[in-house]
């Protein structure tokens, strides 16, 4: 029985953070409310675009729509998150965010939803996302210890994956019963709760050291994330495994072949976030493991074997179960990119490094996207979720070799500023 207990013990979410740091509860029980309205709305928006056109390319080209505002504000954000209260940064933006969906619930409103209203609200909310996010991510290190932050991340991570197991399954449901205006007016309603939780939060002013926010600024991020090869192993190997392994456009149309509709496609989105909830709720032994680089590269290749299953799969059942697999093997990819990043990033440039690492992150997603529509109009849905996967797994493979000091990076040893 004592080894049954420590087994569980190691496996079973690390929930210390919560107990010692009270900001730090406010900001899961925040963003956690907030992600999952934003999860209704990320299925609600590919679904009332591919409802009017009728074009899975048209829902891919939602990726450029938001991967332009994301560039623009994306460095600019990080600057500033490093130059002004984090805290107020992401407040501003949530109250921004809340306008942005308040337009999508009177445009599901009208007779005839205008198709360039949906476009345009998706952009604003990328380019949003680029001035919050980079706070929002140097702002979490800031609330707990050092050596806590990987138990953080999970923690984090477990809420947001909750979120959008429930966000996606409740998206589908509510676009079937109650109408897109209701769905975005859900989202809207999930503001209150996290601009609450902000509001009850501690000031988190910037470093003594900051600089000015500029391309000065900017630059210094760049000069950093290029001397520390660690770093690129993380951003390359997550834009190679979104790029060709995010078939997200094509899940409207996959769900009609499949044989089903709303409540389908709410399922094929909350199938990865399932598989991402069951690694972060036994992610107990992510603090066990060192060697981050290489656990990366496994579970980014664990993310391209799962979207093959996708595509090869005969029915409903094993491509959710491919998605599953998927999400679990993402999930633990971004636990120790996160640690990755929050180990070797002093607190004085996290917010800039935060904004390359959200373009890393979204870049492959948005194009992958758009790349998933193109070859699906070509060649089938099929095959380009099938090559997609492939392609995933050479990626990783190429990074892993040319990228030694990331394949074999250690939390052990030293971290040792760039010259």
């Amino acid at each position: 029985m004592s080894g049954l207990r420590r087994l569980v013990r190691a496996a079973v979410v690390d929930v210390g953070p919560l107990r010692r740091h009270r900001d730090f509860r406010l900001l899961v029980v925040g963003r956690c409310t907030s992600f999952l309205g934003a999860t209704v709305t990320w299925v609600a928006i590919p679904y009332q675009v591919y409802h009017v056109s009728h074009s899975s390319l048209v829902v891919g080209l939602l990726g450029l729509a938001e991967l332009g505002p994301l560039l623009l504000t994306a460095f600019l954000g990080g600057a500033l998150a490093d130059a002004i209260d984090r805290r107020r940064m992401v407040q501003l933006t949530e109250l921004a965010l809340a306008g942005a969906s308040s337009v999508l619930v009177l445009n599901a409103s009208l007779a005839a939803p205008r198709l360039w209203v949906l476009f345009l609200v998706a952009g604003l909310m990328a380019g949003l996302d680029g001035f919050q996010r980079p706070s929002l991510d140097a702002l979490e290190p800031r609330l707990v210890d050092r050596d806590e932050l990987p138990a953080a991340g999970a923690i984090m991570e477990l809420g947001r994956t909750s979120a959008m197991i429930g966000g996606p399954a409740l998206g589908g449901v509510l676009i079937a019963t109650s109408g897109l205006a209701a769905t975005y007016g859900l989202d809207v309603a999930t503001f209150a709760v996290s601009l609450a939780a902000l509001w009850l939060m501690r000031a988190v002013p910037p470093p003594l050291d900051a600089e000015r926010p500029g391309l000065k600024a900017i630059a210094e991020g760049f000069r950093y994330a290029r001397g520390r090869p660690e770093l690129l192993g993380t951003y390359g190997v997550d834009i190679v495994a979104m790029f060709f392994g995010m078939p997200e456009a094509l899940f409207p149309a996959f769900a009609v072949r499949l044989g089903g509709g709303a409540m389908l496609l709410g399922l094929l989105f909350t199938a990865p976030a399932a598989g991402a909830l069951l690694a972060s709720a036994t992610s107990g032994w992510v603090s066990r493991v060192h060697r981050h680089g290489a656990a990366v590269c496994m579970a980014a290749t664990g993310w391209g074997i799962g979207i093959l299953i996708v595509g090869l799969a005969p029915g409903a059942t094993i491509a959710l179960i491919g998605l599953v697999v998927a999400g679990f093997a993402d999930m633990v990819s971004g636990i120790f990119r996160s640690t990755i990043w929050n180990q070797t990033i002093p607190d004085r440039l996290r917010g800039r490094l935060a904004g390359i690492e959200l373009v890393s992150y979204s870049a492959g997603p948005t194009l992958g996207n758009v790349e998933a529509g193109v070859v699906a109009s070509l060649a089938g849905l099929r095959t380009s979720i099938v090559s997609g996967g492939l392609l995933c797994i050479a990626g990783v493979v190429a990074a892993a070799t040319f990228l030694p000091a990331f394949r074999d990076y250690d939390s052990r040893e030293p971290v040792l500023e760039p010259a």
